[in-house]
């Protein structure tokens, strides 16, 4: 038996998922594993507050119906042509990799930064969850404006639905894969039945009476700001901007056989990031029509937006627990995300712990509704924040060599620090941001920019250090 065989089987006891070093060809999955575990991920519980909250920026029938066509279309070319091409290449974790350009220190503050909005996302799904579980026990659900925990029952039902959601998450990727594929075709079918069940409620017979349901669109309620077709399409391209430009999904597909399997995501945006939303406005559409919602609006506030409740008045039971399944596929991977981004931090200690450190802030996160209402928001931040630093992988891989630059300098030098990372990092996304505050720019639409930024000062000031000797 080679060393190499001895390590693998080592590292199997130990319950490890190859964080340090490149997973093994005996370990490569088909694209069936990815197809599943994809679909699963994005349709999910979170889609039943994303698609209302569209309707609540009064968007129109173009520019939610083509915008989000588009701009799912550009997210699926990135994970296909850049994260997945890089996965397969190195067969790393993003935070193996990252520790080999970056140097040791500079990727714990990273790995905590991005471990710790992992959780907050996963927060958010949730309580997503806990909304469809509240209805039999006929809980009150948070409304749109609510930062805070609403009562003892909403605390006891995140508590317990985070507690189920972490532990299968800590089990490792397999097992995680395994829950998406047996549990996504029934999410699927819940978001389908549900838009079905809405058109029919609104008297919609035709394309034509789909597209006029929301016309020109509307003025947004209260507290949101008007979507154009331009938010649209960079909203949906960059709302997991932190998993293709930003390479966290490195850590997915350094098992995927061929960087083919990039094109699965598209089963996520396509099912998930379309239809699913879709189908969760016209239930929204369905909602807004009730009296309580049209005195919400007569009293200048925003209607509920309560994922579990909508889903129940189209679906009754089917839609509980649709909602409820679909939140755990989305939080088992990113709690999993989350849990390789503490590993890097604590190498020391085991998945399986880390993972359960994770699933444990990311309950408390959501015990906070705000995470969950302000989705749209967070989610534009948490991708604008982390997709720089993908911006370093993606130029050293593409474009590193022809700038002259030295590979994995950090590791190279033994570095703590790489400064020309940091400074990329920093200047790039503080750049940016500030510029958003200063003219009230949507950031969505400067995630890219940011993104491109940080990878040229990444290659220009590691040229200029590496024409120097490297520090001690």
């Amino acid at each position: 038996m080679s060393e190499f065989d001895i390590e693998e089987q080592i590292e199997e006891l130990a319950g490890g998922e190859f964080e340090r070093r490149p997973v093994p060809a005996s370990r490569l999955k088909s694209w069936k594993s990815f197809l599943g575990m994809y679909a699963g991920e994005h349709a999910a519980g979170t889609e039943f507050v994303i698609g209302p909250l569209f309707l609540t920026t009064g968007v129109s029938a173009f520019d939610l119906i083509v915008g989000l066509l588009v701009g799912n279309l550009l997210a699926v070319l990135c994970w296909r042509y850049l994260t997945a091409e890089i996965a397969v290449k190195h067969r790393l974790t993003l935070y193996y990799h990252l520790e080999k350009i970056c140097g040791k220190k500079l990727v714990i503050g990273y790995n905590l930064a991005n471990g710790i909005l992992f959780c907050f996302l996963a927060g958010a799904m949730i309580t997503v969850s806990a909304t469809a579980v509240g209805v039999p026990f006929d809980m009150a659900m948070p409304k749109l404006t609510d930062t805070m925990p609403n009562g003892v029952t909403w605390v006891v039902i995140v508590l317990v639905v985070g507690a189920m959601i972490s532990i299968i998450a800590a089990k490792g990727y397999d097992t995680v894969s395994r829950a998406a594929n047996w549990m996504s075709p029934i999410i699927v079918l819940a978001f389908l039945a549900c838009g079905i069940v809405a058109l029919q409620q609104l008297d919609i017979h035709s394309f034509r009476e789909f597209w006029d349901l929301w016309g020109e669109g509307s003025e947004p309620f209260p507290g949101q700001i008007k979507y154009t077709f331009w938010h649209v399409v960079l909203w949906s391209w960059f709302a997991n901007a932190a998993m293709h430009i930003g390479m966290s999904d490195l850590s997915v597909f350094r098992f995927a056989k061929k960087a083919s399997s990039g094109w699965t995501t598209a089963a996520g945006m396509y099912v998930g990031h379309y239809m699913a939303w879709i189908a969760a406005a016209l239930l929204y559409a369905v909602f807004l029509r009730t009296p309580e919602a049209q005195a919400a609006l007569g009293m200048g506030e925003a209607p509920l937006v309560a994922p579990g409740p909508l889903a129940y008045s189209a679906l009754g039971f089917f839609g509980i627990v649709a909602v409820v399944l679909a939140g755990w596929t989305t939080a088992n991977p990113t709690i999993y995300r989350a849990g390789l981004a503490f590993q890097a931090i604590l190498p020391k200690a085991s998945t399986f712990w880390v993972t359960i450190l994770a699933g444990t802030i990311a309950t408390v996160a959501g015990l906070f509704p705000a995470f969950a209402m302000k989705l749209l928001d967070f989610v534009a931040l948490y991708g604008f924040i982390l997709a720089p630093v993908g911006a370093v992988i993606a130029f050293e891989h593409f474009f590193g060599k022809r700038a002259g630059i030295i590979p994995n300098y950090a590791e190279f030098h033994n570095l703590g620090v790489n400064r020309a990372v940091l400074l990329a990092w920093l200047l790039s996304a503080a750049g940016f941001y500030a510029l958003s505050v200063w003219q009230d720019i949507f950031l969505s639409f400067l995630t890219f920019p940011a993104w491109v930024v940080s990878g040229l000062l990444f290659l220009w000031l590691s040229r200029l250090s590496h024409a120097k000797p490297a520090p001690a």
